[in-house]
């Protein structure tokens, strides 16, 4: 039930509304506090303010709960598919058999690139990062449209600008690994699934397909579904932000490949592997690393462990973990990272220091590893976490065009620079 908070300024006194969620989130509304008072609120990095009412993702971070559209992740990774958790995130039900027929059809129609911009990845020079290719193709892609949405406004297209953007994400991801590579195209495959078709464009040489296995495709998919949206983090908030001036979905998500690549934020699993890496140079197993992280010697940080919304657990680690297991089975691999990884995982588990810190591995930390023992280059995990990331992305987009009272977004800052002053010639500048 929705109420009121009292706000006192400099003696006087002002009722604002506040408004309560469907899962008990209580927020205060000060959308007329400036008008009403001449007076904003101060909050650094947003962590207290709601920017927007959202119906996309749930979390509590303090219960460790993750829900898309009501659905339990836990129960949508066991469940469900990438796919069809995309199109529940971005249509807002779980589809039918013909819906998601549909979806995936238009998924397929849209996946292959407009032959000129493949004369774009010849402009990168060849050690170019993989998210800069992908923000600038994604952007791309905009200027080359569909046939099928010509003279259709952005709502009747809608379907197909989605289903492009998902699809040609992944498609502009391997052809920029490709590229660096040296390796020619792979074009996609009618006859394979979204993930599988990744995995096929990726790796396949010239007259030998990759070989596809269930464990791995299956991995791959959950780590895809397990990113594909977490709330108001910085790179959906910076999709909304793009969104609210009405530009093209390709260009917020461009946007949002740009936030994303940020080490604090998308670079989380790239950062545990090179962990590893750092470990693994000093002849280390984990056990002295961690000694130094607990007695913080070096300044030695204990990447993929702990999350800051997440108090108890990450709910999506506990999925994936099992997955990881498997996978590792599954392929035999013979490496030392890996083997730290175990180390540290059994270590930090079963100890009070850890345990006491709430240090507990996080789906960064186990979809490093499993990208690791599939093959994928490091500086390639971040695409994909964008690539999972892109329903979530699509959903948020379609939410803010489709509120008939979004604003532009504009907000303000407390200024602490000089007051007025008079401009001074050269000769009186000493």
């Amino acid at each position: 039930m929705n109420g009121t908070a009292e706000l006192i300024i400099d003696g006087k006194s002002l009722e604002l509304p506040t408004i309560v969620g469907t899962e008990g989130e209580v927020g205060i509304d000060i959308g007329k506090l400036r008008s009403t008072t001449g007076a904003i609120t101060i909050d650094p990095a947003y962590g207290n303010t709601g920017s927007c009412k959202s119906a996309i993702t749930f979390i509590d971070g303090e219960k460790g709960i993750l829900q898309y559209r009501g659905y339990n992740i836990a129960e949508l990774a066991q469940k469900s598919t990438f796919i069809e958790t995309a199109y529940l995130l971005i249509y807002g039900e779980l589809p039918t058999a013909s819906e998601l027929s549909e979806f995936s059809e238009l998924l397929t129609e849209n996946q292959m690139l407009h032959q000129d911009m493949l004369q774009h990845f010849d402009a990168f020079p060849p050690k170019a990062h993989p998210m800069s290719i992908l923000s600038a193709m994604i952007h791309a892609s905009s200027a080359y449209p569909s046939q099928k949405t010509y003279r259709k406004s952005l709502k009747e297209a809608f379907p197909i600008h989605a289903a492009r953007l998902i699809s040609q994400t992944r498609t502009i991801a391997t052809s920029s690994y490709r590229k660096a590579a040296g390796l020619p195209p792979s074009y996609p495959r009618r006859n394979l699934k979204f993930t599988e078709n990744f995995l096929h464009m990726m790796f396949s040489l010239p007259g030998e397909d990759y070989e596809l296995n269930a464990d791995v495709v299956r991995a791959l998919d959950l780590i895809f579904l397990l990113h594909a949206d977490h709330e108001q983090n910085c790179s959906t908030s910076t999709v909304r932000m793009v969104a609210s001036s009405q530009a093209n979905v390709f260009a917020s998500a461009s946007a949002g490949v740009c936030a994303l690549w940020g080490p604090l934020h998308g670079g989380a699993n790239q950062a545990v592997l090179e962990m590893l890496e750092e470990i693994n140079k000093d002849g280390d197993d984990g056990t002295k690393f961690l000694d130094q992280v607990k007695n913080k010697v070096g300044n030695r940080r204990l990447m993929g462990f702990g999350h800051r919304v997440y108090k108890s657990f990450d709910p999506r680690a506990v999925i994936i973990k099992e997955q990881c297991d498997k996978v590792l089975a599954q392929l035999h691999k013979s490496d030392p990272l890996l083997d730290i990884a175990k180390k540290l995982e059994e270590i930090a588990l079963h100890d009070d220091y850890f345990i006491s810190r709430k240090l507990y591995p996080n789906v960064d930390f186990y979809s490093g590893i499993i990208m690791r023992a599939i093959g994928i280059p490091t500086n390639m995990f971040t695409v994909l976490f964008a690539i999972g990331r892109m329903p979530g992305w699509v959903a948020n987009y379609k939410e803010v065009m489709d509120d008939t009272e979004s604003r532009i977004s504009r907000p303000r800052q407390i200024y602490t620079g000089s007051t007025l002053r008079s401009y001074k010639s050269m000769a009186e500048r000493v």
